[in-house]
């Protein structure tokens, strides 16, 4: 809720389904329940003003947010534990919170300015720190809709324990698409919970639930860097090949990098070979940057083991698969480790290479072994940075977050709260202007940040500084 003269909040009401629900419970899975010490999601977007009052928006999103809520009946219900232990969400039509709040004197380019992330920003979602345990006497989402000087900003906040990052942004397209006319959903929510995940293991917690397994009082700066469709094709040659692209490279390999495919290319370089089998993706050469730069920056000794952790979505990854669009969490963590003094004394190839090959691995049977494992000790999601050495890449540049269109055009920027946060946690969003461009949210210590602000290996390629 806001807390700055800034921001006045204009009222607070519940917003339930227009439909009775048909579906009772949902019994939360083995991905679902780690996550209930993680705090609620808090992303939203940056749009214009829209064509008509901003009386009217109010009016359109809550009546296109009740609709919307008859299609994801779960996020109007509540969690409530059963005498066994289990955790379910009671889909009882509870409703959900929606916020109005006027804040005149904040422009657009006040959250579009370069520099760190401005503390506006914070202002523009509820249910701050809130853990998705809280979700036994909360609602389990929210929306809050932000007047600016010249924009709007509409903030969307989910349970954890009750959607991944895929499910979080079906829901808020699908809520864009009802407010811009939508008579029928173009993507329905599969609720099927007879998947490798349904487990009968308890995961017991303390009287009052768990608490937060992050610092949350350490201080950190949160910037934005910008790497063009260009800058991440250039690193994705170096990643695969270890060499500069340059322009003498071969028109063919060019042809293929731009195209994001290599199928035919076959090619040596500085004595590296690579093809389709072993190829690195854009995303992991951007990680492998990451996680050099970040780590030459907190100044690490040689011996000191460092960690990239990067939660993957299973649903394609099962035999058989899950639904795309099934509804609720479906992610595994992945964490890759290096020692300092190997990850910085080799090249990003090097780097690229063991993040690529620990992806890979995590098939189906990675998945079903990592269910197996937490059947046997039940355990929370591993949030934060405890030994300074560790990174958490988080959401995905494949996330269709600019689909949010309300009617009016696309968004200017998307922008998240402040949960969830800590030292090393990266946040990957789709960059504004497509084409494989990608903004990487960056939130770390003050001197690990001014390092990686001097450090010429990743800056070469970031365009904007946001």
């Amino acid at each position: 809720m806001p807390s700055s003269p800034s921001f006045t909040l204009v009222s607070r009401c519940t917003v339930s389904p227009d439909q009775k629900s048909d579906i009772k419970t949902l019994k939360l899975s083995v991905s679902d329940i780690p996550m209930l010490s993680c705090q609620y999601i808090q992303k939203g977007v940056l749009l214009t003003s829209p064509p008509y009052s901003f009386d009217d928006l109010v009016c359109f999103l809550k009546q296109s947010l009740s609709t919307t809520l008859s299609y994801f009946p779960p996020l109007a219900g509540r969690l409530t534990t059963d005498p066994d232990g289990h955790v379910h969400i009671t889909c009882n039509d509870a409703g959900i919170d929606f916020l109005v709040v006027k804040s005149p004197n904040i422009s657009i380019h006040n959250v579009l300015v370069p520099g760190d992330v401005s503390d506006c920003v914070k202002q523009f979602f509820t249910f701050d720190k809130t853990l998705s345990y809280s979700g036994h006497f909360k609602p389990l989402a929210a929306v809050q809709v932000t007047e600016l000087a010249d924009g709007v900003f509409i903030g969307c906040i989910v349970n954890h324990a009750v959607t991944d990052g895929t499910s979080f942004w079906h829901f808020f397209n699908t809520f864009a698409e009802i407010t811009k006319g939508a008579l029928k959903i173009s993507k329905s929510p599969d609720f099927g919970r007879n998947t490798v995940f349904n487990s009968q293991a308890v995961l017991k917690f303390p009287p009052g639930g768990p608490t937060v397994t992050f610092a949350g009082d350490e201080p950190l700066r949160e910037r934005i860097l910008h790497f063009s469709r260009e800058a991440i094709l250039k690193l994705k040659y170096r990643a695969n090949y270890g060499c500069l692209l340059t322009k003498q490279t071969n028109s063919e390999v060019l042809g293929k990098l731009c195209n994001d495919s290599w199928k035919s290319v076959n090619v040596e370089t500085n004595g590296k070979v690579r093809n389709n089998n072993d190829e690195i993706s854009s995303f992991q050469s951007l990680c492998a940057q990451l996680w050099r730069s970040v780590t030459r920056a907190r100044k690490l000794e040689p011996t000191k083991t460092t960690t990239f952790r990067m939660a993957v979505n299973c649903r394609h990854r099962l035999d058989p698969k899950l639904e795309p669009y099934y509804f609720g969490n479906a992610i595994q963590s992945i964490p890759t480790f290096a020692s300092a003094g190997e990850l910085l004394g080799k090249d990003l190839s090097w780097a690229a290479d063991i993040l690529h090959k620990n992806v890979v691995a995590h098939n189906n049977d990675t998945v079903r072994k990592g269910v197996a494992d937490w059947e046997k000790q039940p355990r929370l999601f591993p949030l934060g940075n405890a030994d300074g050495a560790s990174i958490t890449m988080g959401s995905s540049p494949r996330f269709p977050m600019y689909n949010n269109d309300f009617g009016w055009g696309r968004p200017l920027a998307v922008r998240s709260g402040r949960a969830n946060k800590f030292d090393g946690k990266i946040s990957a969003f789709p960059g504004r202007d497509g084409n494989g461009s990608v903004d990487l949210e960056v939130v770390l210590a003050p001197d690990t940040m001014l390092g990686v602000e001097n450090d010429p290996e990743i800056m070469q390629y970031v365009s904007e500084f946001l």
